[in-house]
């Protein structure tokens, strides 16, 4: 059994930056579509960033574009969420997530969730 354990969460200024991981563990993901998801209170889970096994192929939401750099290592087991100049509606629990479908894992379905780590952008 695979599991995926997220870290770097906490509280942070209007326009400061955060850097969010996700280590893998059990089982390999290097062929393993990932990415990071978040869910504000009330709110519905969406798509922050996903990352393919090549990092050439990346998908972000608008709302993050410019700010949010998602990547991983080498051996395609961590990824990470480099999130800067962030917003009060930044704020939200993040997720880390990985499935060898694309699709999947874009469509909020992936096999693989972490715990989630609590993001708060707030003066």
């Amino acid at each position: 059994q695979g599991q995926l354990v997220e870290s770097g969460g906490g509280l942070v200024r209007p326009g400061g930056s955060l850097r969010l991981s996700c280590t893998a563990s059990g089982r390999t993901f290097s062929y393993h579509a990932m990415g990071w998801f978040r869910q504000a209170p009330g709110q519905e889970r969406e798509v922050v960033a996903v990352i393919r096994r090549r990092e050439s192929d990346l998908h972000y939401a608008d709302s993050v574009k410019g700010r949010f750099t998602i990547s991983r290592d080498n051996a395609g087991n961590t990824v990470y969420l480099q999130m800067n100049s962030l917003k009060p509606e930044d704020t939200a629990v993040y997720y880390c997530a990985a499935d060898f479908s694309w699709s999947k894992l874009v469509n909020r379905a992936a096999e693989y969730w972490g715990q989630g780590t609590q993001v708060t952008v707030s003066s």
